[in-house]
């Protein structure tokens, strides 16, 4: 975090300078405050491109076996592009090395961990394990601890769930 804002820093400064050199080759005829302009923006340019390629850096810092079943976008008033270009602030994925396959009266059942990466002021992981059925496409989180799967808590995967596919392919 305070690198992001160490590098916002010297891009703005950088930014500025590049508005202090167009207002001297101009002879003075920009007016001064184009020098403060140039680094507000300069800063506000290095936090949106941070913001968006925050889903392309999670990416490549995963393994080759990780493979990504969803991703959220999200839109907020406070960043108003985001409107017009949404950005990801969510993903799930699933490490295809760590699908445990075995059969149980006649299913074939997946235990897989799903990772829930989140975007915020700090990145959020979230892992929950779950018990896939690859025949009836029932979903049932584990509890974190004892292993033991939460009823209560089953779901239906539809046919074409990227989730089922990755999984059970």
């Amino acid at each position: 975090m305070i690198w992001h804002l160490i590098a916002a820093v010297f891009a703005g400064l950088a930014a500025a300078g590049i508005g202090l050199i167009l207002r001297n080759l101009s002879g003075k005829r920009l007016p001064k405050w184009i020098v403060p302009v140039f680094g507000a923006l300069g800063m506000l340019g290095y936090q949106v491109q941070v913001e968006y390629s925050w889903f392309e850096h999670k990416q490549a810092q995963l393994p080759e076996t990780a493979k990504v079943i969803s991703t959220e976008s999200s839109t907020a008033v406070w960043r108003p592009w985001t409107f017009a270009f949404p950005m990801t602030t969510k993903f799930s994925m699933v490490d295809s090395d760590n699908i445990r396959i075995s059969e149980q009266d006649g299913a074939r059942l997946a235990e897989f961990i799903l990772y829930q990466f989140e975007r915020h002021h700090t990145d959020i992981l979230i892992t929950q394990p779950y018990v896939l059925n690859c025949e009836n496409r029932e979903l049932v989180p584990l509890d974190e601890e004892s292993r033991e799967p939460i009823l209560e808590e089953i779901r239906t995967l539809r046919e074409t769930s990227p989730l089922l596919s990755n999984v059970c392919t």
